[in-house]
């Protein structure tokens, strides 16, 4: 007997792409019994549940107050009952074929636990940006980076069952946090092969709002790993800066400032999540002002030339 799918969209107010979120799922043309598809929908205002509704007959939905991204994920898979999860936000989409090949791969072996494959970054059109930068499995580089693909991820209901459902308290990282909390446990497998794409565009959280992203990732890692890795107290200072002082590096001055303004994120960074620096953190941050000092020469020096 073939693996029943259940697949979960959490939503709220994205009724411009959750019909092609809802088309990519029932485009996958699993027979009846082979897969079922929840929406858990927060009282979205706009035309999703117009949407839905139109679907009532080939998927189950409900729109009700939540606590959030999380939560809805989490109530969506409590209220399905297939051996495979496949979770997808409501503004991205599944490519053709992607479920056949998932399946064969947990059928074909019962101890793979979860698959993830290649994806793609798209635009509002659905206009491929950029691949999606997947990596091949890697225990200890997934500390480093969040290199699988959400809506690429599929999953056996048992893992949820033996070390709980995603954080409701998270926002941004859920996903990631779940990840890095399986990776103690188990391997993921690798399928070399693009299984959905997720949406950039200006208004949603990935891109809108970095800095609260970055921060709840380095409060995570100190929370549950107690400790923040140098390459995420640097991102967090990189886009904070990014997004706050808005200076250009083609300037020399600005170009010193921005340095400056590195460091002092830095330390700041490291003191507040780990009360303590690295060594390789401090080499780093002693490189960067011994930079910012050559530049200030550098710039002395073109103003004696004047």
């Amino acid at each position: 007997m073939n693996l029943k799918f259940s697949v979960i969209t959490p939503s709220f107010c994205q009724g411009r792409f959750i019909e092609r979120t809802i088309q990519s799922v029932l485009s996958q043309n699993l027979p009846d019994g082979e897969f079922e598809y929840v929406v858990c929908d927060a009282v979205s205002d706009d035309e999703t549940i117009e949407i839905l509704k139109r679907y009532s007959d080939r998927i189950n939905w409900l729109s009700e107050p939540d606590r959030g991204q999380a939560h809805a994920v989490n109530k969506g898979i409590e209220l399905t009952t297939g051996e495979i999860i496949a979770w997808i936000n409501s503004d991205d989409t599944y490519y053709p074929g992607a479920f056949d090949a998932v399946r064969e791969i947990f059928e074909s072996d019962s101890k793979v636990q979860v698959v993830y494959g290649d994806a793609d970054h798209i635009d509002e059109r659905d206009q491929i940006l950029e691949a999606y930068p997947v990596e091949k499995w890697n225990y200890e580089r997934l500390i480093e980076t969040c290199f699988l693909c959400q809506p690429a991820v599929f999953f056996r209901r048992s893992l949820i069952e033996k070390f709980g459902g995603l954080d409701d308290s998270l926002k941004y990282c859920m996903d990631y946090e779940l990840w890095l909390r399986w990776r103690n446990h188990i391997s993921f497998y690798y399928l070399p092969m693009k299984l959905a794409g997720s949406r950039l565009y200006k208004d949603n959280k990935t891109l809108g709002q970095r800095i609260a992203v970055h921060y709840e990732i380095n409060k995570m890692f100190c929370t549950k790993l107690k400790n923040v890795p140098d390459k995420w107290i640097f991102a967090y200072a990189h886009v904070k800066i990014e997004e706050t002082l808005h200076l250009d590096r083609t300037d020399i001055k600005q170009n010193i400032k921005f340095i400056k303004a590195l460091i002092s994120n830095s330390l700041w960074s490291f003191w507040h999540w780990n009360h303590s620096i690295s060594l390789n953190g401090a080499i780093k941050i002693i490189c960067w002002w011994i930079w910012s000092r050559i530049l200030w020469l550098k710039f002395i020096i073109s103003l004696v030339r004047l």
